[in-house]
């Protein structure tokens, strides 16, 4: 039967509280918000999108059947053996589903009635399932994989024989925690001879030597060791190894027959063995919008020379790191308000986040429209955030900014500052005031409070120029984006006039809860103007 057909007799045959369940299973490995999914066509195609389904790749439909109970219906339409899919949901989401299937009406009302001064009202209405409160949960961070209190007190409270269902997946943790410990494998990691995960965030891997392709340890002696706890496991390895130090920790990189470890498979194994820190999804097929803000022309104010090739490295980094990048000129206050409101109004659903870069005059807390007038960087953000653009929420949106915070006066030749005539503003706003407190947004500003930010009217701004190099460099080796931002800071703290006199400092702000760690692109990175 051809596969797409196959896709859609599964789909008439699901009921809508079963493809809910299906679309909250996968919500690891889509980094989406399960209750987004409107129908089983749609949950299919993001799966497809991320190569998670296929007619070659059936078992994750297999192991989603398998645990909602249709498993007449993986016979019926002869998929994959279900004791050959496992390990591509997370414990945890199987956890969720299995404690939302034994809870009844009643106790849903109970749970409801012990949440009502935690969660919004709106999300405790009649027609809210035990999964949308789960979600609900996630999202105001009362409920992970690593913190079960809440739901624990809750249970204990309402049905306490389920109480069995969340102390089974404590010990798995415990029994993969000791594995760890015993192998030198990162907690949190892949488990390859258990086949299980973690987080859920990718498929476990099956014990095979053609699938076993990285292992990290913390000293010498354990990397010497491993080929025989391999083999204690089943594993065969080649006699190809190699032994390399990256971030800290030596990483023994294993090759099976005829398979070679690509500098990808090593930088996105590094990112995933990060102990204390997440790192945005950025998975998705479509990275997402990066949109352009640049202002030449002014009703009064000085155009600003040297901004199109801001512009153009700018859509061409980002285009590179697989945004769809989006360019308006001269833009008046009004329409970039009015852009802003716009692209708060979108569905972000199937992208990572959002990238925004002004290009323009400014002083503390604002920037200038081409008609000299003021916006202030709380009206930029207020459209993107969590409860304005909820398919934006627990994603980055990140704000790049090439514009003064203050005023000075123009001396050197090829040098200009962003600013806006007139004096110094001695009752300074911070920065800090400027941002609004909502979470996963960084605003990567050309200057601190105060100062000036400076452009060479032939080669482009000291800080745009420096943000595309480095991006060009850093993505390439892993870096996540503070960790970029940080070199761009020390690269322009040493940049000068001819006269060695004019110095300029930028300034990131942040309320990101995550790293922000772009996946390698596969186009080769553009040419950029010489640092």
């Amino acid at each position: 039967m051809d596969f797409q057909r196959l896709l859609l007799d599964i789909g008439n045959s699901l009921s809508k509280d079963e493809v809910k369940a299906m679309a909250f299973l996968c919500a690891d490995l889509l980094g989406r918000n399960p209750m987004s999914v409107e129908s089983a066509s749609d949950l299919f195609s993001r799966l497809a999108d991320q190569d998670l389904l296929s007619s070659d790749q059936p078992h994750l439909l297999t192991e989603l059947l398998v645990t909602i109970q249709r498993t007449r219906l993986v016979r019926y339409l002869n998929l994959p053996d279900p004791q050959s899919a496992t390990g591509n949901i997370s414990p945890f989401r199987k956890l969720l589903y299995n404690l939302s299937e034994e809870i009844t009406d009643d106790d849903l009302k109970q749970i409801k009635f012990l949440l009502n001064k935690t969660l919004p009202r709106r999300k405790l209405e009649e027609n809210v399932t035990t999964l949308d409160v789960f979600v609900e949960m996630e999202h105001m961070d009362l409920l992970s994989d690593t913190n079960l209190n809440k739901l624990e007190t809750i249970i204990q409270s309402v049905c306490p024989m389920l109480k069995e269902k969340i102390n089974e997946f404590k010990a798995l943790q415990e029994r993969q925690f000791i594995i760890a410990q015993e192998t030198g494998q990162p907690e949190g990691n892949q488990f390859l001879h258990h086949g299980i995960t973690a987080s859920g965030h990718m498929p476990a891997l099956q014990p095979s030597a053609k699938n076993f392709r990285h292992y990290s340890c913390t000293s010498m002696d354990e990397c010497e060791a491993l080929p025989q706890q391999l083999s204690a496991l089943g594993l065969e390895t080649s006699n190809s190894a190699s032994l390399s130090v990256r971030s800290d920790a030596l990483e023994i990189q294993l090759q099976g027959e005829n398979e070679n470890i690509t500098r990808r498979e090593m930088v996105e194994s590094a990112n995933t063995n990060s102990e204390d820190l997440e790192s945005y999804c950025m998975t998705s097929r479509k990275r997402g919008v990066c949109v352009i803000i640049n202002n030449y022309e002014f009703i009064k104010l000085k155009k600003r020379e040297g901004t199109n090739l801001d512009k153009e490295s700018l859509r061409d980094v980002f285009m590179w790191l697989g945004f769809k990048v989006e360019i308006h000129n001269d833009c008046s206050s009004t329409d970039m308000r009015s852009l802003l409101r716009e692209l708060g109004r979108r569905d972000h659903s199937q992208m990572d986040g959002v990238v925004c870069c002004i290009l323009s005059h400014g002083k503390e807390g604002c920037v200038y429209g081409a008609d000299d007038l003021p916006v202030t960087f709380t009206e930029l953000c207020k459209p993107l955030n969590g409860l304005s653009c909820p398919s934006l929420a627990d994603k980055p949106k990140l704000f790049f900014v090439q514009a003064c915070q203050g005023t000075s006066e123009q001396q050197a030749v090829y040098i200009e500052s962003d600013d806006h005539t007139g004096t110094l503003c001695s009752d300074a706003v911070a920065l800090t005031e400027s941002i609004p407190a909502d979470a996963d947004f960084l605003f990567a500003m050309s200057t601190v409070p105060s100062f000036v930010s400076y452009r060479d009217t032939k080669n482009g701004s000291w800080f745009i120029q420096s943000l595309c190099q480095n991006l060009v460099q850093m993505v390439d080796r892993g870096c996540d984006l503070v960790s970029i931002l940080t070199k761009v800071n020390a690269d322009v703290s040493k940049k000068t006039d001819s006269a060695g006199i004019k110095k300029q400092m930028p300034q990131p702000a942040f309320t990101l809860r995550k790293k922000v760690v772009f996946p390698l692109p596969t186009a080769s990175p553009p040419r950029l103007p010489p640092a």
